[in-house]
C-alpha cells in the first residue's frame, strides 16, 4: 500500500468508491482499475458497475476543470476524456471527484480514490469488489423522480403503480445487487 498523499506510476492500481450523491441509502459500488486508464474507459467502467445503460451524456468534474466529449454546444471548455488518464488527475489516494451522467436527470456521482496499490500480476482490471444497493432506472426523474418512482412502485393504490410496474417490466428490487453480473458485464471491456 502506498502512503497517503504518495503519487503513481504507470500501471498501479486504483481501488475506487462510486456513490450516487442523493440516495438514502446510499447506492455505491467499490472496484479497482489500472491508473492508466483514459476517463472516456472509466465512464465504460462507471456505467457498468453502477448499472447504467449509457444512453446520455456524461461529464467528470475534476476541481474547476470539465472533462467529457468536448463540443461547442457546451458553452464552456471541456477537455477531450480520451486525452486523460486516471492517474494524471488523481495522482494520490483520498482525492474526489465527480461523475454526473444524464445531464437532464443529473446523476452525480462522487468518486474518491481509497487506494493506490501496485497491481498483482495474475489478476485483470477492472474488477467490481463490493456495492450495495440497485442502480435507478434510466430516465425515472433523477434523485427525486427514484424517490417517488419507489414510492409509487410500493404503493398498490397509487393510480401511477401498475402503469410504472409496466414501465420497469413488473418488478423492481432497489436492494437488489449483483456482483457476479457486473463482473461478467466488465470482462467484456478487457
Amino acid at each position: 500500500m502506498t502512503a497517503k498523499g504518495k503519487t503513481t506510476a504507470i500501471g498501479n492500481l486504483y481501488q475506487i468508491k462510486v456513490t450516487l450523491k442523493g440516495s438514502k441509502p446510499p447506492i455505491w459500488r467499490r472496484f479497482e482499475v489500472t491508473g492508466d486508464i483514459t476517463l472516456d474507459k472509466l465512464h465504460l467502467i462507471l456505467q457498468v458497475v453502477m448499472g447504467w445503460q449509457n444512453y446520455h451524456l456524461h461529464q467528470f468534474k475534476i476541481g474547476q476543470t470539465y472533462y467529457g466529449e468536448p463540443s461547442r454546444e457546451f458553452g464552456f471548455e471541456v477537455k477531450n476524456e480520451k486525452k486523460v488518464q486516471l492517474q494524471q488527475v488523481a495522482p494520490r489516494e483520498k482525492t474526489k471527484f465527480i461523475y454526473e451522467y444524464d445531464f437532464g436527470d443529473s446523476w452525480e456521482h462522487e468518486i474518491r480514490v481509497e487506494k493506490i496499490l501496485p497491481p498483482p500480476v495474475e489478476k485483470h482490471y477492472p474488477t467490481c469488489l463490493k456495492g450495495a444497493r440497485a442502480c435507478p432506472p434510466e430516465d425515472v426523474g433523477g434523485i427525486w423522480g427514484y424517490e417517488d418512482f419507489l414510492e409509487t412502485i410500493n404503493d398498490p393504490e397509487d393510480p401511477d403503480h401498475e402503469d410504472l410496474l409496466e414501465w420497469i417490466g413488473g418488478s423492481f428490487d432497489p436492494e437488489a445487487f449483483d456482483l457476479a453480473a457486473i463482473n461478467q458485464r466488465l470482462k467484456k471491456l478487457r
